[in-house]
């Protein structure tokens, strides 16, 4: 008999099967590794082959008395489901089984509330778990009363979990409509940054994929190749959903040319729709971006499939129609070769700083394609555009003429338009 911590959680995970669920096997992957996001112990699994979800049970009533022998074999605490179930499949579930029921969604609720650091992201997580709660309050309310809505003792976010079981529907609902107002607040404030932003004309690049593909190692090489300093660097680990934030960041080229990078949450399969809903503003800084890059773990068997289920996750908050690179990561650890470049497809390994030369290229090539190459004579009493100009464009000469400052220059279009007065 093994020593059991009374205050760790040991899962057994069920999942069925449907017919044509090819990804079924590294979905169950997947729920392992986000039990171990929350330091939940797996001591087994337990799977069906179905035709359809039982719509009472979610598994076929046979495999319940499977599944509970399973559970007091391995002295579990808790049955971890690998899809979102209904307040009737919860109830009848913990009602069969006499313990704790959690399924997919929320565990990556219960994920995302110990990682949201921001006030918003704290928001936008709170707002999903509420969402999720309010038509489960029958269900949800005897597991609740007994161990807490999520795993590790309950919800970590303040006014979410057991703190819950007091509100009945109206206040939750009072709940919801209060943190959507504060979270509308907030998109104004981001709002305002972006507008301000924009007005400095910099091109928007916005680093999007699945979780754990390496977007904030890229965003923090890139950092480092154009000389910023560390604490600009953001938060990286190899772990799911390291960061939730959206981190925007100023990458400036050799050659005086800038652009804006932006970071967002990871994708992952079957993320809760209440979920992609509260972050839908977040990711606004991906939708009004002029250049997504999507970032693979081409080091992944199923790297395909994360692809479909990033671009399916863009598509359901409205972003389309964006110039796109596909960014293969890892490559070091596969046996492609590496840095390769066709097209707007690159392969390189971020961690090694291998390929950002040629990833950098290829950006310059999308958001500094409307720059034009001109020749400026600027009067000596203007120095202020010479100064201008050296700060903030990329020079290619400068020649002292009895006229003025002649200058060979790359210009935006914007630049371009209020200079144009100098232009020979």
């Amino acid at each position: 008999m093994k020593e059991v911590d009374t205050l760790k959680e040991y899962a057994v995970l069920v999942g069925v099967q449907l017919q044509k669920d090819t990804h079924f096997d590294y979905g169950m992957q997947e729920l392992e590794n986000l039990a171990h996001a929350l330091n939940v112990e797996v001591v087994g699994t337990v799977t069906q082959n179905l035709e359809r979800i039982n719509p009472g049970y979610y598994v076929g009533t046979g495999k319940i008395e499977e599944i509970k022998a399973f559970y007091e074999e391995r002295e579990a605490n808790v049955v971890i489901f690998n899809d979102e179930l209904t307040p009737s499949q919860i109830r009848n579930l913990e009602q069969e089984l006499a313990c704790k029921v959690i399924d997919r969604t929320m565990l990556i609720l219960d994920i995302f509330a110990r990682r949201a650091n921001t006030k918003e992201a704290q928001l936008q997580v709170q707002l999903a778990q509420l969402q999720y709660m309010l038509p489960r309050l029958i269900g949800l309310r005897a597991s609740l009363g007994r161990q807490g809505g999520g795993t590790g003792g309950g919800f970590k976010n303040r006014g979410a979990g057991e703190t819950k079981l007091e509100l009945d529907r109206r206040k939750i609902e009072d709940q919801i409509s209060k943190i959507k107002k504060e979270l509308e607040h907030v998109k104004e404030q981001r709002d305002t940054q972006r507008k301000q932003r924009e007005r400095n004309a910099l091109p928007v690049v916005s680093l999007v994929g699945y979780t754990n593909a390496g977007k904030s190692t890229v965003m923090n090489q890139l950092l480092e190749k154009s000389g910023q300093s560390e604490h600009k660097q953001v938060f990286e680990k190899d772990m799911l959903f390291a960061t939730l934030e959206t981190s925007v960041r100023q990458i400036e080229l050799v050659d005086k040319k800038s652009f804006l990078l932006t970071d967002t949450v990871g994708f992952v399969s079957k993320l809760p729709h209440h979920l992609v809903k509260a972050f839908r503003s977040t990711l606004e800084e991906a939708r009004n971006a002029d250049l997504l890059l999507h970032v693979v773990d081409v080091s992944h068997e199923e790297y395909r499939y994360m692809m479909e289920v990033t671009d399916q996750t863009l598509q359901a908050v409205g972003v389309e129609g964006i110039p796109t690179i596909h960014v293969y990561n890892k490559c070091d650890i596969t046996d492609k070769p590496y840095p390769v470049v066709s097209g707007d497809h690159i392969w390189l390994a971020a961690k090694e700083g291998v390929g950002l030369d040629e990833l950098l290229a290829i950006i310059s090539q999308h958001v500094f394609a409307n720059y034009v190459k001109c020749e400026l004579l600027v009067p000596y009493d203007r120095g202020e555009v010479v100064a201008y100009l050296n700060e903030n464009a990329a020079i290619q000469s400068t020649d002292y003429e009895e006229d003025g400052t002649r200058i060979l220059v790359e210009l935006n279009d914007m630049d371009a338009k209020r200079f144009s007065e100098y232009m020979q």
